[in-house]
């Protein structure tokens, strides 16, 4: 068994859930708080990718990618940058496609704080950046703790949006959901098998580590 997909998937996975941990906490934060008449379209936007077919959100970034358009044009000619069939444009694909994973948790985890918390520290001089990430982040490790869960798990199950950005390029783009559909139309089942056996392993593993140390967290969605 060829193991490259395998570690290319933990790698994309390990990469995407970094980055969406650090963009989602000032997301989350701003539509936990905020009053404006625009929450309702940037929430609608953020959770997009939980009903849209991954078909549909990768073909509307092929598009968006394509040095034949644009802004994939002015990516290439002056940054320098061409993200279609290559592991950056995997991981764009992949946080976009996950950013509802990490952010909701955090956002409802925000959300049923008591008011009063970031009142004493607004009373006691503290700047809202230090109140979010010394009083109010750490009174809400189960929401995080969620958040990087669903999208570690969610970024390896990848499938539609990673075969449109990326293709199918052994060592490059080629992750364990394709390196299966490729066994499989082969039938060789023993190997698609290995590669699900162990992604289900890897998996079932993480989330029963966390029930045990959480208790539970997803009926703690929000505390």
């Amino acid at each position: 068994m060829d193991w490259q997909p395998l570690m290319l998937t933990f790698k994309l996975a390990v990469v995407t859930t970094v980055i969406l941990f650090v963009i989602s906490i000032p997301i989350a934060s701003w539509l936990s708080s905020t009053k404006s008449k625009i929450r309702p379209v940037l929430e609608t936007l953020v959770s997009m990718p939980l009903v849209l077919p991954p078909t549909v959100l990768g073909f509307y970034m092929l598009l968006a990618f394509s040095p034949e358009n644009a802004f994939g044009s002015w990516l290439d000619e002056w940054l320098g940058i061409r993200l279609i069939f290559s592991f950056g444009g995997l991981v764009v694909a992949s946080v976009i496609y996950s950013l509802p994973f990490m952010v909701q948790p955090i956002q409802a985890g925000l959300s049923s704080l008591p008011s009063t918390l970031k009142e004493a520290s607004f009373t006691m001089g503290k700047s809202y950046t230090t109140t979010l990430l010394k009083i109010l982040l750490p009174n809400i490790k189960p929401s995080l703790l969620t958040g990087i869960v669903l999208s570690f798990a969610h970024t390896v199950g990848e499938f539609g949006v990673v075969l449109m950005i990326g293709g199918n390029m052994p060592g490059k783009t080629k992750v364990a959901s394709i390196a299966i559909y490729d066994e499989v139309e082969a039938l060789n089942y023993a190997a698609a098998n290995s590669y699900s056996l162990i992604l289900f392993s890897v998996t079932f593993i993480i989330l029963l580590l966390v029930y045990l140390t959480n208790g539970g967290f997803f009926k703690r969605y929000g505390q």
